[in-house]
């Protein structure tokens, strides 16, 4: 594992000249020539990067389906995700790596700032790299504007260039929050078959007891089984039902707790553990949370 920690560094590693700031760099990525060294194989770097690609010329997986790209694509790496690519894969770089820009800005440039802590709060910093944000013409001249901006600000440093460039930072993490609301909205149709997945998933989850063994499913567990990142499913599931992923993991199990309260003669600590909980406190606490009655209270109202 190859550890990147500064922005100059990772100008030294793409062979591109100092950067002008220390915490902070936009470069243009149509120009890059990166060495064909073994540290991409796996390396990851200390700072955010957000990236726009024009002219993707290869297929990318979105789920369990390909689809072209040919306009904008966005992609927010933070501070130490690990990220891979083979020599073969620098060397299409180095011959044709499209358009486009990418943003590199240090966690210390943030320091003192809100957007210290404001920036975890956007969930496609976790996203998977197939789970990348597709712009409109529009959105993507929107996009450009900040990064040219962001690019011409910090030329000349004085003492308004920090709040200038996070201003425009925290404009463009806005932007990206509503683009990426846009496109679970235009993409509904996939989307809609990631549900109706996880809900089968879900449903076959709770009819194992085998699988009930292991625990309760989790949220990683589904987002692993549907081929996405555990941010991305449970954003997505956001977006189409209100509700994340744990609050649907949290639905079926409480739909079939009343199953089988109403149902069967078990206590409910068999139930409990039926349903993966090691602990039946803590079923009865989830339960009252949800429906306001105890799990026994619930049975009586069927006698």
């Amino acid at each position: 594992m190859y550890i990147i920690n500064s922005i100059s560094e990772f100008h030294q590693q793409l062979l591109l000249p100092e950067p002008l700031h220390p915490l902070v760099s936009v470069i243009d990525v149509s120009g890059l020539k990166p060495d064909e060294n073994r540290i991409w194989e796996q390396f990851f770097v200390n700072f955010y990067c957000v990236s726009l690609k024009k002219e993707v010329t290869t297929k990318i997986k979105y789920g369990q389906q390909y689809y072209d790209f040919n306009k904008g694509t966005m992609n927010f790496i933070a501070p130490k995700q690990v990220q891979s690519l083979s020599i073969s894969e620098i060397r299409e770089i180095r011959e044709e790596c499209g358009q486009g820009y990418m943003l590199m800005f240090h966690p210390d440039f943030l320091l003192k700032h809100p957007l210290a802590t404001t920036i975890k709060n956007y969930g496609f910093f976790s996203y998977s790299v197939n789970e990348a944000l597709h712009l409109s013409d529009q959105e993507e001249k929107n996009v450009i504007e900040i990064f040219q901006k962001i690019d011409k600000e910090y030329r000349h440093i004085d003492r308004h260039t920090q709040d200038i460039i996070l201003s425009q930072i925290d404009l463009l993490l806005n932007y990206s929050n509503r683009f990426y609301e846009r496109q679970f909205i235009t993409r509904k149709a996939v989307n809609n078959d990631l549900l109706s997945k996880m809900e089968h998933l879900l449903n076959a989850c709770f009819e194992d007891e085998q699988t009930l063994n292991n625990g309760l499913p989790t949220v990683g567990y589904l987002a692993e089984q549907l081929s996405v990142s555990p941010r991305y499913l449970s954003d997505m599931l956001r977006s189409l039902t209100g509700q994340s992923t744990q609050q649907h993991i949290h639905d079926k199990l409480i739909e079939k707790a009343k199953e089988m309260l109403s149902t069967t003669n078990l206590s409910v600590s068999e139930i409990a553990f039926h349903l993966g909980f090691e602990h039946s406190q803590s079923f009865s606490k989830l339960f009252r949370t949800k429906t306001n009655l105890s799990p026994l209270e619930f049975r009586q109202s069927f006698n």
